[in-house]
């Protein structure tokens, strides 16, 4: 991925900071040099990645809730971002179903907050606004969304996310639309993310290692499940790309990429359970009972993430095995030696991009 350097000395906004993919964001952008502020509740789980892995050193740590519109935008125009990336979120189906209010009002209402608070700006800022490939309308059926396709949602949380790519989309239309704009927008809809760190409920790795660490079966809900299965920094990365290509391409203000695999590469949840095993010693597993499942989860999801690769240059670079190792890894490390597990993320995010220096497209 080239410049990378952008982000020495810029200032960055993480909202979302705390959460997993967020703290792998937040991570890499110190080891890039940037000067970031990160905007969230406190960690959503225990353990976090996020305290895990000391993130919160070397940064300006913020706890606030998104939902608060008057410190929100207090806390953005102050600090006068370069970036900002916004992840933050209720990011579980499940919970959205025990909670729909308040994934509503963080998702929506949370995201119309920080457009209202880049209204404010007087520098120029390049926008990533993180959704969900969840927001697309669901078919289930053998086809990769396109960024152009249907936007819907079957649960309180695909559809909070798809209300939110709306209203981004009418915000650009209503307010930064003119060629004059200090502010570009975009927006980024990833596949489901895997990467150590993650301990999440109703989160396949998460309820695996938790398991497997106590020596018990995992239980799988829907095992026959397949997904765009990718490592967390391949998902991280493509935010950044997009920002810089943000900030050097007007025309991709107002614009949404898809990030995820090749369609010729997905698996199963089985699949990946038992790639898992490849890594991992004495795994074992079980399926749930249908009558134990407690809400609607899809069977298939797929994005087409060719705009990202022909206008971004951008694409996945590991292999599935490489991916399941480097989770497994993480976690194996995490519960033999936890006070060493920020070494671990690190290293992580620089093997990564030496391999993004030799496998991605020039």
């Amino acid at each position: 991925m080239k410049n990378l350097k952008i982000f020495r000395n810029s200032r960055v906004i993480v909202t979302g900071h705390t959460g997993f993919k967020g703290s792998w964001l937040t991570a890499w952008l110190k080891q890039l040099g940037a000067n970031v502020m990160g905007i969230s509740l406190d960690p959503p789980t225990y353990p976090s990645h996020f305290e895990a892995s000391k993130i919160n050193l070397g940064i300006k740590d913020v706890r606030l809730d998104i939902r608060d519109k008057v410190k929100l935008e207090q806390k953005i125009t102050a600090f006068k971002p370069n970036f900002v990336f916004h992840l933050a979120a209720q990011s579980l189906v499940g919970l959205s179903y025990k909670n729909p209010t308040i994934t509503w009002q963080t998702n929506v209402l949370g995201t119309l907050n920080v457009l209202e608070s880049l209204r404010k700006l007087k520098n120029v800022c390049n926008v990533v606004i993180i959704t969900s490939d969840k927001c697309y309308f669901n078919r289930e059926i053998h086809y990769g969304y396109k960024e152009t396709d249907i936007l819907g949602g079957k649960d309180p949380y695909s559809g909070s996310k798809a209300s939110a790519e709306l209203l981004i989309k009418s915000y650009i239309s209503s307010f930064f639309l003119n060629n004059k704009t200090r502010i570009r927008i975009a927006t980024a809809r990833a596949g489901n993310v895997i990467g150590g760190g993650d301990w999440a409920n109703n989160r396949i790795i998460p309820d695996c290692v938790r398991s497997w660490s106590k020596n018990k079966k995992a239980e799988l809900r829907n095992p026959r499940a397949t997904r765009p299965w990718q490592h967390v920094l391949e998902a991280v990365g493509g935010y950044l790309c997009l920002a810089i290509n943000l900030r050097f391409n007007k025309h991709l203000h107002g614009e949404a990429f898809n990030f995820g695999p090749n369609l010729s590469r997905e698996y199963s949840v089985l699949e990946l359970v038992k790639t898992m095993g490849v890594y991992w010693k004495n795994i074992s597993w079980k399926v749930m009972p249908k009558s134990r499942k407690k809400f609607y989860e899809s069977e298939l999801l797929r994005l087409n993430c060719n705009k990202a690769k022909k206008i971004l240059k951008w694409k996945n670079i590991l292999k599935f095995s490489e991916t399941v190792e480097m989770v497994a890894s993480w976690y194996r490390s995490y519960y033999d030696h936890p006070k060493n597990i920020d070494k671990i993320t690190k290293k992580q995010i620089r093997e990564y991009e030496k391999l993004l220096k030799k496998r991605l497209i020039k």
